[in-house]
C-alpha cells in the first residue's frame, strides 16, 4: 500500500458517505475522506492530514461531477459548518440518513441486518428543504477591518463567516440583522470578542412562528442584569456604557438611537417581541439566564397541528395546539417536520383514553399535551424550570388539566419518585404508567434513568431522538432489559445537514398490545 503525504495531490472517486457527510473513496487500498465530495464524483483532492491506511482531504476540483451532485444555493457552504450535504440531490440525502440510522443500529446496537430492515420505515422527508428553521442564533463579532459582521462559524471554528441570508432561515431574518448591525455601526456599539472577554453585543437570536407569522427578536449582551436598569425609573449605580441595549428601560429616557432601533424592528410585519438577554460568562453557551422584554410581548404564539402519518401527504386531522414560545424555550426548530415527527410518536404511543405517560425531557410540554389529549394522565419532567413553567402555562391555555409537569434532571426525578424519596403524593399509576416517552439530547438517555424504566416496566416505550448512535446504546440496553423494537423511523428535521430524528416503538414482551 502506498503511503501519502500532507500536501499531496490524488485523484479518487467516491464511493460513499462518512457520517458527517464527507464524501469517502479509495486510492491503492488507501481511504481518503473529502469533505465537500459526493459519491460519484471524481475528484482531485488534497492531503490534509494523513494516517497509516487513510487520511483526511481537502476537495481541489472535480474532475467528472457525480449524477448525484447538484449547485449549491449558498456561496458560503464550503466554509460554513451548518450545511454539509448541500451539494447532494435531495433524495441522495433522505438516503443517506436512512442508511446512517441502519447502520448504527446495526454497528452500536448490534442489531442484525434483516431485523433491522423489516423494523424500519422509510425516512419522512421535506417537501421543501430551505428556509424550514424556525429558530436562528447569530454570533456577532468583528472582520479583520474591524467592521461588525453577523453570520456562521465556519466548521470547527469559532471564526465568523459574514452571511445575513442563511437559506436555512426564515425571510425575515435577513432585514432583521442587517438593522440591527446599521444601528451597531452608526453608534459604535461593539461587538463581544471571545479571547478578550470585552464588547457588547455577542448574538442575535430570532424566533419565527411559521403558522402565527409571529418574530421574535432577543440580543444577547455581555452584561449582568446588575449592570443596567431592572425597573422603569431605577437605575444601577454602575454608569451605563453609552449605546448599550437596555441601559435605560424607560421609555422616556431610552437613547434616542436605541429607541430608534426598536421603533424600526417593531415595524417589520409580524414583529411580537424585542428582548435583550444577559450573558457576562466566559462560555460557548450562547443565552444566560435573564431575560428583559424592551418592547411588545415576553413570548410569541406558535400551533403544532397532529397529522395522519399512515396517509399520503401526511393530511391535518384536525387536533391543534397553541403553543407561547419565549427566548429561553426548548421548542424544534423544523415546524413543519415536528409535526409529522409528533405525530409518530404519539400514533406509536398507541393511546386509548385510559392510559398513564410518563413525558421524559418534555421541554416547553409539546409532545406531553398531545398526549394528555389520548391519555388518562401525563407526567412531564425536564431540567429548565423555565421550560416547565411555560408547559404548564400551555396547558392552561389548551384547556388540559390532565398534565402535570416536575422540574428535575430525568435521571434524577424518575429514580426519585419509583423509590419514593419525594413527598408529592405518588400514587401508583406514576410508579407503573402504561406508556414512557423519551427525547433526550444528544448524549441520549442517562443510565439511571434507563434502569429506572426498565424497572417500572411500562408495557410500551416510545423513543425520540436526534442522535441515532446514542438511539442504538441505549435501545441495546432496552433490548437487553426485556424490550423488543416494534417500529423504527427517522424523520428529516435538518435538510442540508447530517442531522436526523429518530422515532422508535418499543414493546415489553410478553405484554398485550
Amino acid at each position: 500500500m502506498k503511503e501519502y503525504q500532507k500536501n499531496d495531490l490524488v485523484t479518487v472517486t467516491i464511493e460513499d458517505v462518512g457520517s458527517e457527510g464527507e464524501g469517502i473513496g479509495k486510492v491503492d487500498g488507501f481511504t481518503l475522506f473529502v469533505k465537500d465530495a459526493v459519491p460519484g464524483d471524481t475528484v482531485t483532492a488534497k492531503i490534509m492530514k494523513s494516517k497509516k491506511t487513510y487520511a483526511y482531504a481537502r476537495l481541489e476540483k472535480v474532475e467528472t461531477p457525480s449524477p448525484f451532485r447538484v449547485t449549491s444555493s449558498c456561496k458560503f457552504y464550503r466554509q460554513c459548518g451548518g450545511c454539509q450535504l448541500q451539494a447532494l440531490s435531495y433524495e441522495k440525502q433522505l438516503e443517506f440518513k436512512h442508511q446512517k440510522i441502519r447502520n448504527n443500529l446495526i454497528r452500536i446496537g448490534g442489531f442484525a441486518p434483516e431485523f433491522v430492515d423489516a423494523k424500519m420505515d422509510a425516512i419522512v422527508g421535506m417537501d421543501e428543504p430551505l428556509h424550514y428553521r424556525n429558530k436562528a442564533q447569530y454570533p456577532v463579532g468583528t472582520d479583520r477591518d474591524g467592521n461588525v459582521i453577523t453570520g456562521f462559524y465556519a466548521g470547527r471554528t469559532h471564526s465568523i463567516i459574514a452571511n445575513t441570508d442563511c437559506l436555512l432561515g426564515a425571510p425575515e431574518n435577513q432585514k432583521i440583522l442587517e438593522i440591527i448591525l446599521e444601528y451597531m455601526r452608526e453608534n459604535k456599539v461593539t461587538a463581544y470578542d471571545e479571547t478578550t472577554g470585552k464588547g457588547l453585543v455577542r448574538h442575535i437570536l430570532i424566533r419565527k412562528g411559521f403558522t402565527s407569522g409571529e418574530l421574535m427578536v432577543c440580543i444577547v449582551i455581555n452584561r449582568n442584569p446588575s449592570d443596567v436598569m431592572t425597573k422603569a425609573g431605577e437605575r444601577s449605580k454602575k454608569k451605563p456604557q453609552k449605546g448599550a441595549f437596555a441601559t435605560e428601560m424607560h421609555e422616556k429616557e431610552i437613547l434616542p438611537a436605541q429607541k430608534k432601533l426598536v421603533e424600526t424592528l417593531a415595524r417589520i410585519p409580524g414583529m411580537k417581541s424585542i428582548s435583550v438577554n444577559f450573558n457576562s460568562e466566559n462560555t460557548n453557551v450562547i443565552l444566560g439566564r435573564e431575560v428583559q422584554t424592551i418592547w411588545g410581548e415576553p413570548t410569541i404564539d406558535d400551533v403544532i397541528h397532529v397529522r395522519d402519518m399512515k396517509s399520503e401527504g401526511y393530511p391535518f386531522t384536525g387536533d391543534a395546539l397553541t403553543f407561547k414560545i419565549s427566548p429561553l424555550s426548548f421548542y424544534q426548530v423544523n415546524p413543519v417536520q415536528t409535526e409529522k415527527l409528533y405525530s409518530l410518536a404519539l400514533e406509536y404511543a398507541g393511546l386509548t383514553g385510559k392510559e398513564t405517560v410518563w413525558d421524559l425531557y418534555c421541554g416547553i410540554g409539546t409532545i406531553s399535551l398531545f398526549l394528555a389529549r389520548k391519555a388518562k394522565q401525563v407526567y412531564g419532567v425536564e431540567i429548565v424550570e423555565q421550560a416547565i413553567l411555560d408547559a404548564r402555562e400551555n396547558a392552561l391555555r389548551n384547556g388540559i388539566s390532565n398534565a402535570k409537569f416536575f422540574v428535575g434532571k430525568a435521571e434524577e426525578v424518575l429514580p426519585a419518585y419509583y423509590e419514593g424519596k419525594l413527598e408529592t403524593g405518588v400514587v401508583n399509576d406514576m410508579l407503573h404508567p402504561d406508556v414512557i416517552v423519551v427525547d433526550p439530547p444528544r448524549k441520549g438517555c442517562d443510565e439511571a434513568c434507563l434502569s429506572t424504566m426498565l424497572k417500572m416496566q411500562p408495557p410500551r416505550i416510545v423513543y425520540v431522538s436526534c442522535d441515532s448512535a446514542t438511539l442504538a446504546r441505549d435501545l441495546k440496553v432496552l433490548c437487553d432489559g426485556g424490550y423488543e423494537i416494534q417500529k423504527i423511523r427517522g424523520v428529516d428535521q435538518f435538510a442540508q445537514t447530517v442531522h436526523c430524528e429518530v422515532v422508535v416503538s418499543m414493546s415489553r414482551v410478553g405484554s398485550k398490545l
